[in-house]
């Protein structure tokens, strides 16, 4: 059960790098920000791709192809709208209930899944998506505000962003989990910063002095979204993205907790009983 603790580590990690980015959110814009996710975490990500090419892989890079492109760019563009749509809605949310209702993701990754790569929907699967999806709302708040609709637009990209980058790392040629994970999310990482770096550029240049002036928090930020990253993809070149993004919500936990022992937001008996619903769906997976 690798992929199980690989995707605990990248929930914590992931909740770390959105209390970051929040906190970025006081001196940058929102694309600013988001920006900060990508191009922070890209020399991580080369750096632990020649860690695993000189230390764990023996032979040459896997094979990358035209089908693992195409996943590539999907997933890239899919992120980057979904870490925008996250950091908005924080700006109009708390943290937890906005973390929350991104959490949406969940059932959309098990279609998308299941339509485009053939990942099995098995019975633990049937059980624990309703009942997580249900403890997801109670977390969220039933109140489909401006910033609700933001969180749940960043889950729909989400989810296309997860079955693309399953996607892709299977789609290449040779090497095991760990490699194909490793390769996979560098090239990501890569396309996603040059692709909003060419938009900032052009449309919000004044964003990359604030950027230097913001260099030591976008340090953190780049190292705990690539230790995140460095999660989700091994845990989903092992399993199928649902599964992955089920007992990724765990990350509510660390979320809920970072709302009250940080940011001194109130937690309600609906929220706990939709902590409780989580825990139950994900037990039923591991």
């Amino acid at each position: 059960m690798a992929w199980v603790a690989f995707t605990i580590a990248a929930a914590f990690f992931q909740n770390l790098r959105s209390l970051l980015q929040k906190r970025l959110t006081g001196t940058l814009s929102v694309l600013g920000a988001t920006y900060v996710r990508f191009i922070g975490a890209l020399p991580f990500a080369l750096l632990y791709l020649a860690g695993v090419m000189l230390f764990w892989h023996d032979g040459p890079l896997p094979g990358l192809n035209r089908t693992f492109f195409v996943y590539c760019a999907t997933g890239a563009v899919a992120q980057i709208s979904a870490t925008f749509f996250l950091l908005a809605a924080f700006r109009n949310r708390n943290f937890g209930g906005a973390t929350a209702l991104s959490k949406t993701e969940t059932l959309q990754a098990a279609l998308y899944g299941f339509v485009l790569l053939g990942d099995a929907v098995t019975g633990p699967l049937l059980l624990a998506l309703p009942l997580s999806l249900a403890g997801v709302f109670l977390l969220g708040g039933l109140r489909l505000d401006r910033s609700a609709w933001l969180g749940l637009l960043a889950g729909a990209a989400l989810a296309v962003a997860t079955v693309a980058y399953r996607g892709a790392a299977l789609a290449l040629d040779g090497g095991d989990y760990v490699v194909r994970a490793a390769v996979t999310l560098s090239v990501n990482l890569l396309l996603q910063t040059l692709l909003m770096g060419a938009y900032l550029a052009a449309r919000e240049r004044q964003v990359f002095a604030r950027l230097w002036d913001s260099r030591v928090a976008a340090v953190w930020v780049g190292l705990s979204g690539a230790l995140a990253s460095i999660g989700w993809f091994t845990a989903m070149t092992l399993v199928s993205a649902a599964l992955v993004r089920v007992v990724g919500q765990v990350e509510l936990v660390f979320a809920f907790a970072t709302s009250v022992w940080l940011f001194g937001e109130r937690v309600r008996s609906r929220e706990i009983v939709g902590a409780l619903l989580i825990v139950a769906g994900i037990l039923l997976l591991v």
